[in-house]
């Protein structure tokens, strides 16, 4: 069974979405005779936790490990909250304080592609000698942190080996990341890293196709699309919620707030006592004080049940037995490549979805090709309403229900075979190197 270095930063028990992607890889890529090898930080810094997911772990997975340093500490001197919050990925744009500022202006510019770059240089000397002991000549990197990208890039210099870049999400192109008050030398710096790695991998994953078209610019190199997924083997609820629950899942960001929908719900409320006494607002995970602002603005914080951040395994519960799932993503263009990863699970739960994004996003074709629900742009509030009155209708008639199509492409198990294939096909071009090496005089 041939074997493959993955080096990711997010690793149970931390919590939050960056974990799933490569844990359940790894899950599943025995079934196609891939052996995989995981390097993680030794002490990491999770903003999130989820200690249910270390039992997902599968048994005599080979796990190695070392020391990480990271400044995370030392901005909790000054604030432990707004670190955690930061680090989480809730960033106040309208009105940040002095500290957010600054300590948004060190994120960006000190530590450069991310905080977690002292962790390359350890990392490089640690595995170039497993790598050399163990005869493994493929290696995957996860970013974000994009700076254990540079990892696979040192590594692949000092080795030769085939190496795979996978970017769960996109570096210099992301939405948050000309909040990071850049220089105009930090920003291109980042730019020439960003190049850098994808000129040099022997192969690229992304998680969407927009990502794909925009890296296509900077890279002649093979890409490869593989989403992220959902678990065949989930929790199942036998029930749905009595109320017309619709619910939330994942972190509410600042600019993650749909004025025009939270306007709906109270127009629905005020117009319809039944609705007003049916409806539930369930929010699970992180939500930014903005963002609850403005359900007290609008009237319906009283509908409103905050859960806080929940386990994986209540989450997939929660999605199940809820009437309706809400998704939503920030309206700009840089967010069109942007597919959740709890979009998946949303469709294997097989509950109507609710997605709110911008025009053309990703997320939005993935929704209207699977039949899972009904993608709304931030101008479509008349379209909104008629579609929340028609589920409102079939709740109260029992008749609340999806015909969806197509979703099993995207359980993990037939990704993780996709993503076998791109392995294969990487282990016979390092067989067929060496060799030509053995017959070349």
């Amino acid at each position: 069974m041939k074997k493959v270095l993955i080096i990711t930063y997010y690793w149970p028990p931390a919590g939050g979405p960056g974990v799933q992607r490569w844990l359940k890889f790894v899950k599943y890529l025995r079934d196609f005779d891939i052996e995989p090898v995981v390097y993680i930080p030794e002490n990491p810094h999770y903003p999130l936790q989820d200690l249910s997911l270390n039992n997902e772990i599968p048994n005599g997975i080979t796990l190695l490990k070392s020391p990480i340093k990271e400044p995370y500490f030392l901005a909790k001197i000054f604030s432990k909250k707004k670190t955690k919050e930061i680090s989480s990925g809730i960033i106040n744009t309208k009105k940040p304080s002095i500290l957010e500022k600054l300590f948004l202006w060190i994120r960006g510019n000190v530590f450069i592609p991310d905080a977690r770059i002292f962790w390359v240089k350890p990392s490089v000397t640690y595995l170039t000698k497993y790598l050399e002991e163990k005869n493994i000549d493929t290696i995957i990197t996860s970013g974000p942190p994009h700076s254990l990208h540079l990892i696979g890039l040192q590594l692949q210099k000092k080795l030769a080996i085939k190496w795979i870049a996978d970017f769960r999400d996109p570096w210099t192109s992301i939405g948050y990341h000309h909040k990071l008050r850049l220089t105009n030398s930090s920003k291109k710096k980042h730019e020439r890293l960003e190049a850098k790695v994808l000129q040099s991998a022997d192969i690229i994953l992304v998680t969407s196709p927009t990502t794909k078209k925009q890296f296509q610019v900077l890279t002649d190199k093979p890409i490869e699309v593989i989403t992220n997924g959902f678990d065949k083997e989930i929790v199942t609820s036998k029930y749905l919620d009595t109320k017309f629950t619709i619910s939330h899942i994942g972190s509410l960001l600042s600019e993650r707030n749909p004025e025009f929908l939270w306007r709906i719900l109270f127009q629905l409320i005020e117009e319809n006592k039944d609705f007003a006494k049916d409806f539930e607002l369930q929010l699970a995970g992180v939500v930014s004080e903005e963002v609850l602002t403005s359900l007290r603005l609008f009237g319906i914080d009283k509908n409103v049940r905050k859960l806080g951040y929940i386990t994986h395994k209540e989450a997939l519960f929660l999605q199940q037995k809820s009437q309706v799932l809400l998704l939503i993503e920030i309206d700009s263009i840089e967010t069109r490549a942007i597919i959740p990863g709890k979009i998946f699970e949303y469709m294997a739960a097989n509950r109507p979805i609710l997605a709110i994004g911008p025009r053309e996003s990703d997320m939005e074709e993935i929704i209207k090709s699977t039949k899972t629900g009904c993608f709304f742009d931030y101008n479509k509030e008349v379209e909104l309403k008629e579609t929340l009155l028609n589920w409102y209708d079939a709740f109260k008639k029992n008749k609340l229900f999806l015909n969806s199509v197509g979703v099993e492409a995207y359980s993990r198990k037939n990704l993780t075979e996709k993503l076998s294939l791109v392995l294969k096909d990487s282990f016979q071009q390092n067989l067929n190197s060496r060799n030509l090496k053995k017959h070349t005089p």
